[in-house]
């Protein structure tokens, strides 16, 4: 039943060794949340997950949502299991699930930012562990002065906590990819920040290797920058990755407070 060959078009690569599975499991948060899982592909984690919480699985590839319904028949019989066939990012259009959930999966390499931004940003969303390509995962739980400290790292800092759980090698997959993977844990505290902060922060790490100041200039007037700089103590040839996350956010209320042309922000 599962000879099902992984899709390049999804992104599949099936986890299959049971030592990370249990690993995830493991790492998840007590508490009472339901658990959306995207991507279960073969079922390989779901099978893990429904022993515990009741699972909100979503799965673009329609051949894999016929074996899913096949293999979780009696879980979603007893409604331990519901099962969405389609584009998840489709689905968040609108409310994914109407109650508070944990996201917990093996991602999809080529979305996985995207939906884990996007979990940021739900409400409903109190606790994310996922697994991703290594590198990605390491600019999420990147510490101030890391080499790869940026905007990611400082918007995952400003809602909760996070950190790596464990680094997965390819032959832990199905096919193996030509990367590492690892998974990793954000614990929210708060909602993602406002757009406004999250577009400094990009304009901030446009050019990682030259300085903030020089960064920033393309946004505000360099004297606003200069005497925001001066009351934060922060040096005029600091890198971006140097600056914590803090500062970060002491910066944008600086600059919005000195930019009269500009609505003061939501903190």
């Amino acid at each position: 039943m599962e000879n099902i060959i992984a899709k390049k078009k999804f992104g599949q690569n099936f986890l299959k060794d049971e030592t990370v599975l249990q690993k995830i499991v493991e790492a998840m948060p007590n508490n009472d949340n339901k658990i959306v899982e995207i991507g279960p592909g073969l079922g390989d984690l779901t099978k893990f997950l429904v022993d515990v919480k009741s699972v909100d699985a979503f799965e673009v590839d329609t051949d894999l949502c016929k074996l899913l319904q096949k293999k979780f028949e009696k879980e979603i019989a007893t409604k331990q299991l519901h099962i969405h066939c389609g584009d998840v990012l489709t689905a968040w259009k609108s409310e994914l699930i109407d109650e508070p959930y944990d996201l917990v999966a093996n991602l999809p390499y080529y979305i996985a930012t995207n939906i884990i931004l996007k979990a940021l940003a739900d409400p409903k969303c109190k606790n994310i562990l996922v697994m991703v390509q290594l590198e990605v995962a390491e600019k999420f739980c990147a510490k101030e002065g890391d080499k790869v400290f940026g905007a990611l790292s400082i918007i995952t800092q400003s809602v909760g906590d996070t950190h790596i759980v464990v680094k997965v090698p390819p032959s832990a997959f199905n096919p193996p990819p030509k990367i590492d993977s690892a998974v990793f844990l954000i614990q929210k505290r708060s909602d993602r920040c406002n757009k406004d902060f999250e577009d400094m922060l990009r304009v901030a790490f446009t050019q990682p290797r030259k300085t903030l100041m020089k960064n920033l200039s393309q946004m505000y007037e360099k004297i606003m920058l200069q005497e925001a700089f001066e009351k934060l103590e922060l040096s005029q040839t600091i890198r971006p990755h140097q600056v914590s996350t803090l500062d970060y956010h002491q910066l944008y209320k600086l600059t919005r407070s000195l930019d009269g042309t500009r609505e003061t922000g939501k903190y």
